[in-house]
């Protein structure tokens, strides 16, 4: 779990590649786009800077992202036939891996002109996030992170995901520790220094409730309301956490669209 200097250079490497294709793909989020269209283009785009998709084929996943659209959680698979319309919310989740390490990241877009509570869940599960990134630090324990979020969710009248959770990352995708999003203050195992944890909100406008829809890969809210999901990788700090890549790229990429 403790990563060396050398390790944290590389997923650096990985996780800035990982914004840059979100930065990439954002560019084509708009009525009329399929997820399908999304996909290819990230996959080109991560392969011509000599990287792999990081999620193509692991554990048999089909494609490179995962297009998780308004009450799709996460894990959405891309398809010809899902066509983004105005007012839908997607999560674009991004994995790579280049030299041997591995970065993952999200983003929740808006397709158009969104409600404005959709508008208000997107920008809070992002201050969950920050809240989160905030007790990535060997002063507190996983529980701190976790009590961080849930809290602020809780507090906007936002229900917390629990069964999925963010992770660990170095040469695989996905490594220990678990990075749960609802817990206690106070309890988990000790934050050690140079850990490379995966924060990564999941946050329901509704109910918390979720099912597993019949490709047996997206999850979704079982009261069908939006949900939203943000992730950035963070190393832990003794009085702070370093973010390996943070959200400018893709919203600048935005702001000029």
């Amino acid at each position: 779990m403790i990563k060396t200097g050398h390790e944290i250079g590389m997923l650096r490497h990985s996780a800035q590649l990982v914004m840059k294709t979100l930065a990439e793909v954002a560019t084509l989020v708009r009525p009329g786009v399929t997820t399908h269209e999304l996909d290819v283009r990230a996959e080109e785009f991560i392969r011509d800077n000599g990287a792999k998709p990081g999620f193509l084929g692991y554990r048999d996943f089909p494609k490179t992202l995962c297009t998780s659209v308004n009450s799709q959680v996460v894990h959405g698979v891309p398809s010809k036939s899902v066509i983004l319309k105005d007012g839908d919310v997607i999560s674009i989740d991004c994995g790579v891996t280049l030299n041997g390490y591995c970065g993952d990241c999200a983003y929740t877009f808006e397709v158009g002109e969104v409600d404005e509570l959709t508008r208000k869940l997107l920008k809070v599960t992002k201050e969950c996030l920050f809240r989160g990134i905030e007790k990535a630090t060997t002063q507190f324990r996983m529980g701190d992170i976790a009590f961080a979020i849930q809290q602020h969710a809780e507090y906007n009248h936002f229900t917390v995901v629990r069964e999925l959770t963010g992770h660990g990352i170095g040469t695989t995708i996905h490594e220990k520790p678990d990075v749960p999003n609802h817990g206690r203050r106070g309890s988990g195992i000790r934050l050690k220094k140079n850990m490379v944890l995966c924060i990564e909100p999941m946050i329901n406008r509704g109910r918390r409730a979720v099912i597993e829809e019949r490709d047996q890969w997206a999850v979704r809210a079982r009261d069908n309301q939006p949900s939203a999901h943000y992730e950035q990788m963070v190393v832990v700090g003794e009085k702070k956490a370093e973010v390996l890549a943070d959200f400018g790229v893709i919203e600048e990429r935005l702001l000029m669209q």
